[in-house]
């Protein structure tokens, strides 16, 4: 079973809401607002890719 905790930076309005879950492979990621719809799985690599982008601003929004 997964342990899912939510982004100190999600949006507490119902805005964004992000959760994160560490799994055997890497790191799985979700919208808390829409569980039915499943995860993403990343790679611990591509994780750390995906968090410098966003701190970098580098994602199309």
């Amino acid at each position: 079973m997964n342990i899912w905790r939510k982004s100190s930076h999600s949006d507490e309005t119902g805005g964004h809401c992000v959760e994160l879950a560490h799994i055997a492979n890497g790191v799985a990621v979700r919208d808390s607002k829409d569980l039915e719809s499943g995860h993403l799985t990343l790679t611990p690599g591509a994780f750390a890719t995906l968090i410098d982008r966003v701190k970098r601003d580098e994602l199309p929004r």
